[in-house]
Formats: structure tokens, sequence, C-alpha cells
């Protein structure tokens, strides 16, 4: 029987990530064996709320192990995922997985980390060259900040974000959906890892254009090297 492989991954927030690991674990197959850890494990939300983003912070959302969302500022958790992926290492794992679209500084680490932003930009840049690319982002304060990202790849004319919590109620979600669809996107790239499987069908029957979810291609890409 063939041995399993096995991968860490690290996310900004808490674990266990039951809306996220599953849907992840069913696209890698049997053969990868996930081991998890959060930069905000063990905190209480009342300490955790001493991450807040301050004025000019780049806003990071994620979600604590109950699944509240919070927001939080890059500066204050560096370190904490630093001392993380030295855990996984320590654990076995053999490629470490970011579990956030959010850029971040390199990190100290013999073995390879695989960085969902870049891999969704560049999936987007290979098909998405030219097309009006509409981006759904989870927060109002990172629409500027990620709308440049988009706006590198086609034209800062031809790019647009909306914001929809991938945390929270539906409904933001559609409409921000339907006014992608009204813009006339062309393709749409839901740019954070906790929109689902589901909640990119829903944008594909309302913008009726293609997706690209950023937790599933880090998963197929993850495969891929596994």
């Amino acid at each position: 029987m063939p041995m399993k492989r096995i991968l860490g991954t690290l996310t900004i927030g808490q674990t266990p990530r039951v809306d996220l690991i599953p849907e992840m674990r069913e696209m890698m197959g049997p053969r990868v064996e996930v081991i998890e850890a959060g930069a905000l494990d063990g905190l209480t939300l009342d300490e955790v709320a001493k991450f807040s983003p301050g004025p000019g912070d780049p806003v990071l959302v994620t979600r604590m192990a109950d699944g509240t969302a919070v927001r939080i500022a890059e500066k204050h958790i560096v370190s904490r995922m630093q001392a993380k992926i030295d855990r996984l290492v320590d654990q076995g794992a053999e490629i470490i997985g970011l579990v956030c679209t959010g850029e971040f500084p390199e990190f100290r680490c013999d073995r390879l980390i695989v960085r969902p932003d870049r891999v969704l930009l560049s999936a987007a840049s290979a098909v998405a060259s030219g097309l009006r690319i509409g981006a759904l982002v989870p927060d109002a304060e990172q629409v500027s900040e990620l709308g440049r990202r988009w706006a590198a790849i086609a034209s800062p004319s031809a790019a647009r974000c909306e914001s929809a919590s991938p945390y929270g109620p539906l409904e933001p979600i559609g409409f921000a959906a339907e006014s992608l669809k009204q813009w006339g996107a062309d393709i749409v790239v839901m740019d954070c890892i906790g929109y689902t499987l589901a909640m990119k069908d829903m944008v594909k029957q309302i913008t009726k254009t293609p997706v690209m979810l950023a937790r599933t291609i880090l998963a197929r890409t993850l495969a891929e090297l596994l």
C-alpha cells in the first residue's frame, strides 16, 4: 500500500478548519494526510481583538474555531505563523500549504511553502489576460488593495472588486455576484480561501461566467506536488 504523504496546512485563524479542509481532502485524495495549524490557535476572542487592524493596516479576514469571523492585521501574526510553520515541519510535514490568499513575507523553512495568492494570480493570468475580471473579496477595506492585484492582469478599467464575507450569510455574496454580472465580468475570481464550493456554484449561476475558486486551485496544486 502506498505511503501517505503529509501536508501541513497553516491558517491565519484557528483550527480545525471544518469549513475548508474536508473539501480540500476530497480533491487531494486518500494518500494525503493533513495536519493543521492556526496562527490564532489557543487564543480567546478578546485576545484576538488586540490584533485588529489599525489605520493603514492591510486587513485580513479569517475565522475562529467556532466560526466567528475576525479581522486582523498581518503585522500581529507573522511571528505566530513562523512558529506554526516550524511546528508543522517538526510534525513531519513534507509541504506547507498556506490557507489564506493574503500576501506575506518570506518564512524560514526547508520545506516547500505553497502560497495561494501566487497560485491563484498565476492561474488567472494564464487564462484571463485581456478579459474583464470580477473579483470577490471578504472585506470592503480590501477592495482598493486587491483591486490593484487584479488590475495588473487586465487593466484598471477591466477589473472590479466586490466585497462579501464568506463567514456570514449568503445574501451579500449573491448581491456582489449580481453587481459583477451587471458590470459585465467575463470571469470571476473568488479571492479568499474561505469561499466554498457551494458559494462558487451560486456565483456561477448568477454571473453565467467561469469562476475560479482559491481553495480548489490550491488543493489541486498541492495534490500535483504531493
